[in-house]
């Protein structure tokens, strides 16, 4: 398959971009206080390396087949229900907040990694690579709802 150069920028930077999520989900599950954020964290890490392989795999020319429609293989997951964890416990308020601030970054990188899919979802001339990065910016979204509910079930996540 060859790739435009502009194409080729865009899959290096989501290469690039899966590699940081990955790192940061695994860093995240170890570094978190709550047991249902470390599981949460774990398998958002899981998702972003499959995210990870199939883009190696749009690079070496292989497309993979994604689930058609328009729910997620990890739909499913998007309505997490937490039990709020922060109530009347040892170190509550030191481990709130270094919790909150994984959080609010995790969230501030699916934001991010969800706008560079949506370029690349414009850039690409391939109707079936388009639809693969649709399929993956859909997740990430899921991702980014994930630890949203996680903050506001824990009291993290401010509206005002």
């Amino acid at each position: 398959m060859q790739f435009t150069q502009k194409e080729s920028g865009i899959l290096k930077d989501l290469k690039e971009q899966e590699h940081v999520c990955v790192e940061k989900y695994n860093k995240y599950s170890c570094d978190a206080k709550d047991q249902q954020l470390k599981d949460l964290f774990t398998t958002i890490g899981q998702h972003e390396q499959q995210h990870l392989n199939t883009v190696t795999q749009i690079m070496g020319g292989t497309v993979p087949t994604v689930p058609s429609g328009t729910g997620s293989s990890s739909g499913s997951q998007s309505k997490l229900t937490f039990t709020p964890t922060y109530q009347n416990t040892a170190n509550t308020d030191q481990n709130k907040a270094s919790d909150s601030y994984v959080c609010a970054d995790a969230l501030s990188t699916e934001k991010h990694v969800s706008s560079v899919y949506n370029t690349g979802i414009f850039e690409f001339h391939d109707t079936k690579i388009r639809d693969t990065l649709n399929h993956i910016q859909r997740e990430e979204q899921q991702h980014g709802e994930q630890i949203y509910q996680y903050m506001a079930q824990n009291g993290m996540y401010s509206t005002q």
